[in-house]
């Protein structure tokens, strides 16, 4: 058995696919222990996880530029604080392979102290977006040197360093590799549910000829938009549809005017009512996008605040599969995409082709294979079995 230590950030949709590889690991007889923010915690837990708590998270808040809605975020993930505590920790659990996510700089910037196999986690295209990565690490250094910290490396070097990068985006859906990645091993959307996303019943019956439509926004509470949510239940409630709107806990439903025609729930299993949706409406993460072409339906999608939403919204409408809009987008403009996509007989056989694509993949499975192999010459250590065959297992296969 291997010890994995998950440095991690749990912003948005990260942590689903995190706990799903963390599944996978754990069914192959491996240890996996989290450490997050404190918001993390509760979630890993409840997942069945061991959770640690960086207790200097937000330990130099105070530094970095008020009024900011990344204030929190950025020193937690740049702060000189956070990256000794992560040094700390990895010295106190002594794993066998620490993983980073990938929106982690200061982890990312601890990890050659370690003298471990460390492998980085991203959770949604890279090479389509590698700008975007470039300018997002810009923007977080920036903070980070406005609190009056020294910078950090670039997210080229950070990540390039790394033994390896498990990529939980679909190779054929990014863009085409970049030389001197060799590192990187994507295996696919890893579509996994936390246990608060449980099957719901619906008020209408499964034989209801009427269209269902889910709105569903990030689950990140810096991301937490009640105005969003509201315009696009306006938009919704004067279409003769059927709404399922999830609020993820951070939107209470006294805040929201819900119409007749919807059922509003914090938090709910979304296979069940997208394989029953006609569309759904969403802010263009990547799992929440991959999961709808899964089942092969088509989305509107309005961005939030992070950065990789817009291209993957962008990405939606260039397909064919989806209409683009921007965030703040009116309620008139929310419906009137709904009811192109819901009257135009396109939209819905071409996100049933990208869901090919998709089919019979175990991305937690396949990740998992990827990163036990980090740890391989541990396992083989004075085993029978020969050299060749260790350098064969080892690294980032």
């Amino acid at each position: 058995m291997a010890r994995f230590l998950w440095l991690n950030w749990s912003g948005g949709g990260n942590l689903p696919p995190s706990l799903g590889i963390a599944r996978a690991l754990t069914e192959r007889g491996h240890k996996v222990i989290f450490a997050g923010r404190p918001e993390m915690v509760p979630r890993v837990e409840a997942a069945g996880f061991e959770a640690i708590e960086f207790k200097r998270a937000y330990a130099q808040v105070d530094r970095y530029p008020q009024n900011h809605p990344l204030t929190h975020a950025s020193c937690y993930l740049t702060s000189p604080a956070v990256a000794d505590e992560a040094k700390s920790i990895v010295a106190s659990e002594a794993p066998d392979v620490v993983l980073i996510d990938a929106m982690f700089p200061a982890a990312l910037a601890q990890a050659p102290s370690f003298g471990l196999p460390c492998s980085l986690i991203l959770h949604t295209f890279l090479f389509r977006q590698i700008d975007m990565w470039r300018n997002v690490f810009t923007m977080f250094g920036g903070m980070r040197q406005q609190a009056g910290f020294g910078s950090l490396p670039d997210v080229d070097t950070l990540w390039r360093r790394m033994d390896c990068i498990v990529c939980t985006a679909l190779a054929a859906f990014d863009a085409s590799p970049l030389p001197g990645w060799d590192l990187v091993r994507h295996v696919g959307p890893v579509l996994e549910n936390e246990k608060i996303a449980v099957p719901v019943s619906l008020p209408w019956a499964e034989n209801d000829p009427t269209p269902l439509v889910l709105a569903s926004f990030s689950t990140g509470f810096e991301q937490r938009n009640a105005d969003k949510l509201q315009r696009t239940l306006d938009a919704l409630g004067e279409l003769p549809v059927h709404v399922v709107a999830t609020t993820a806990g951070i939107v209470a439903a006294a805040e929201l005017r819900a119409p007749a025609n919807a059922f509003v729930v914090d938090y709910a299993a979304h296979d069940p009512i997208i394989a029953r949706a006609a569309l759904v409406v969403t802010h263009g993460g990547h799992g929440t996008a991959m999961r709808s072409l899964r089942h092969g339906v088509p989305m509107v999608l309005m961005p939030g605040l992070a950065a990789d939403q817009p291209h993957i919204a962008a990405l939606m409408q260039e397909w064919g599969v989806g209409r683009a809009l921007p965030g703040d987008a009116g309620a008139d403009a929310i419906r009137a995409a709904a009811q192109d996509i819901l009257t135009t007989s396109s939209y819905r056989p071409r996100a049933a082709q990208r869901a090919a694509a998709l089919r019979g993949i175990d991305a937690a499975g396949d990740a998992a294979k990827v990163l036990e192999n980090l740890a391989m010459p541990k396992f083989v250590r004075g085993s029978s079995i020969s050299a060749a065959a260790v350098e064969g297992l080892a690294g980032c296969q």
